[in-house]
């Protein structure tokens, strides 16, 4: 059995060599040599927010708010390419109601019953059960009648409420998410989990987040994976009083999730979008096993140097530059196809 205490994972990040040779071994066991991706598509709906997070980018650009017309036309095109995914992600709109929400669903499923819908954070459904004076479970409830298959785990930045005072202070609380999560999870809404860091947090406060989210994997077994999202910070706020994180911490990083996770969590994805896609790739030996999608859209944050989007094949070139084989996957992990 791995020692994951809080003094092992400290020690092991004190010695990169050491913590790449483990992450490595872990990988391989749960993984072999398999990396996957999803072919999938952003719809990121609209940038109007109420949110006051320092690290946002998004909602600083011109407000637009896409009409369901424009949601079907990017629907149908990433069908046309493709797609088994949709996510959906947009601001808080104070305009935007839980029937809304519903109504998005609704029409994607209707017109692309196929496609998986992975579709609003905690901090989306906290704010649509606020807007229409109900319960989180009861709009859980109702968004997976819509046609929701999974949820984006995002909102937890970093699950440390003095963190997240510094950086979100309007955003829900540590409590607050993970109850959001949990009963997800008891209703048959699996999500993924996210970690971003790299801007005031300590390494303390990274080993509590993943100490969380491995209670809550323990509990109710309903991550699908590890997105560690490395802090962008261009173009916001708390961009200006933070440091910038080198390659080897970022490689670090992904490895020290793998371990610390292991075995509750075996699937740690590299974001391209963020670290660049030959960082992401060299992250495949540090414990990665996923690349994430090919996106199609992505306006919430990403890499300057990175486009929205790239294609299956670019990806599976990435992962076998890497001496892994790559694997095209379903949201839920279930395998489509081996290269």
């Amino acid at each position: 059995m791995i020692s994951t205490s809080q003094d092992e994972l400290k020690r092991l990040w004190s010695q990169p060599l050491q913590l790449f040779r483990l992450a490595n071994a872990l990988q391989k066991k749960c993984c072999k040599d398999e990396v996957s991706f999803v072919v999938n598509r952003n719809i990121n709906f609209t940038n109007e927010c109420i949110g006051s997070c320092r690290f946002c980018s998004f909602k600083h650009s011109k407000r637009y708010f896409l009409t369901h017309q424009q949601i079907l036309q990017r629907a149908y095109d990433a069908e046309l390419r493709g797609a088994t995914e949709i996510c959906l992600q947009g601001g808080l709109s104070p305009r935007m109601r839980l029937e809304d929400y519903c109504e998005i669903l609704e029409l994607i499923h209707r017109d692309f019953p196929k496609m998986h819908l992975h579709a609003y954070s905690p901090m989306e459904v906290m704010h649509m059960s606020q807007n229409s004076h109900v319960e989180v479970v009861d709009a859980l409830a109702e968004l997976k009648k819509s046609g929701l298959g999974s949820m984006p785990g995002t909102a937890a930045e970093v699950l440390v409420d003095s963190v997240r005072k510094k950086i979100c202070p309007d955003k829900v609380t540590t409590k607050e998410w993970r109850e959001i999560i949990t009963t997800a999870h008891r209703l048959g809404i699996p999500s993924t989990s996210t970690l971003l860091y790299g801007h005031v947090e300590s390494l303390e406060d990274r080993l509590r987040h993943l100490q969380i989210l491995k209670e809550i994997q323990a509990e109710t077994r309903g991550f699908t994976e590890l997105v560690l999202l490395p802090f962008i910070p261009e173009n916001n706020l708390l961009g200006l009083s933070t440091r910038r994180t080198d390659l080897l911490e970022h490689l670090k990083m992904h490895a020290l999730a793998r371990v610390a996770l292991h075995p509750f969590i075996t699937n740690i994805q590299a974001s391209w979008t963020k670290l660049g896609r030959e960082n992401a790739a060299a992250a495949l030996d540090w414990g990665a096993n996923d690349l994430g999608g090919t996106l199609m859209d992505e306006a919430i944050a990403r890499n300057a140097d990175e486009g929205p989007c790239i294609s299956a094949e670019d990806l599976i070139g990435l992962i076998k530059s890497r001496g892994k084989r790559a694997v095209q996957r379903t949201t839920l992990y279930a395998k489509i196809s081996e290269f």
